[in-house]
């Protein structure tokens, strides 16, 4: 279960932001996961709860921000869903999408102490 080695880094650098800020805790954590990023949010939420044991962190939830994956076709100026699995092909003009705009996003957004 890969989500529990994101866990972990994510509530490493959680604990970063909130030292460099002077706060020794942190209430919530909010992330952006793409549909296409690999990670199960749920799988997440739990590893997080795990992760976060012992940490200044332990109170904190974990806020997740699903980021749909989005495909952009050059021929007709379109974006659309491509879903999972994912399918490339423009359902507007049936050409295939060269450019994947969003869906692979796994960052942190937020920390609040």
């Amino acid at each position: 279960m890969h989500e529990l080695s994101i866990a972990s880094a994510i509530v490493e650098q959680a604990e970063e932001i909130a030292r460099a800020d002077g706060a020794d805790r942190v209430s919530a954590v909010t992330v952006r996961v793409g549909e296409l990023s690999g990670v199960v949010p749920d799988a997440l939420d739990f590893a997080f709860e795990v992760a976060r044991d012992g940490t200044a962190l332990a109170d904190a939830r974990l806020v997740v921000e699903p980021v749909p994956a989005l495909a952009w076709c050059d021929g007709c100026a379109e974006e659309f869903a491509v879903g999972i699995p994912p399918f490339f092909w423009c359902p507007r003009c049936d050409r295939p999408s060269q450019e994947l705009r969003s869906g692979r996003e796994l960052e942190i957004t937020g920390v609040d102490t």
